[in-house]
């Protein structure tokens, strides 16, 4: 796969997924069967992944109350308005606070790893990309499946929301929605195949 750096750019303004500096969106619900809460912070901070500039997002998620992972995702915005995924670095943490293991890392351009579309510029019902790719270890799939879905968070009701179903073929059995609005971005994450798990928008804070 080839691409070129004059094609990216680290400023996300996808409708679906703006990503604006110094915006962190906290998440509340369920994951692991534990309680959970997910900080989603969108930094100053751009890297270069493969020689594409990227956006820099740390993602911090608490079970019962103990950080238990750390993730520095990348994302880059093309021409058209479409956002990709270019890797991340994972960190899970153990409840003394010590790093046990990078399960999941990857960068597009290393070990054969190739990025992949996380958000189109104007999705379309039906539409199905790969979002990421390190053979046997990220291989998350979605679908477009509404754009004018209604769905109930603790921050809001919403309208007219970008419903998407997630999936991987190393979780055989598991399959995720996603809600997505204009303007924010995600606000719902949950199981419906598979564990329960689900988290939800409780909290923007921007500046």
């Amino acid at each position: 796969m080839t691409y070129s750096p004059a094609d990216f750019s680290a400023d996300i303004t996808n409708p679906f997924l703006p990503l604006t500096p110094g915006t962190t969106l906290t998440y509340r619900g369920t994951k692991d069967e534990e309680p959970a809460i997910e900080s989603f912070f969108i930094s100053k901070e751009t890297q270069k992944i493969d020689g594409i500039p990227c956006r820099v997002v740390l993602d911090r998620l608490w079970l019962s109350g103990t950080l238990a992972e750390t993730t520095r995702d990348f994302y880059s915005q093309d021409s058209k308005g479409n956002v990709w995924y270019f890797g991340e670095d994972t960190a899970e943490i153990d409840a003394h606070g010590n790093m046990i293991g990078t399960e999941g890392t990857w960068h597009a351009g290393d070990a054969g790893a190739l990025p992949g579309i996380f958000m189109p510029a104007s999705p379309v019902v039906g539409e199905s990309h790969r979002q990421e790719y390190r053979a046997g270890h990220a291989e998350d799939f979605f679908q477009v499946l509404d754009l004018s879905a209604s769905v109930t968070v603790p921050y809001r009701h919403f309208d007219s929301a970008l419903l998407t179903k997630e999936w991987t073929p190393l979780e055989p059995g598991v399959l995720d929605h996603k809600y997505y609005v204009r303007g924010i971005g995600e606000v719902k994450e949950s199981s419906v195949a598979g564990p329960r798990e689900e988290l939800i928008l409780v909290a923007i804070k921007t500046g």
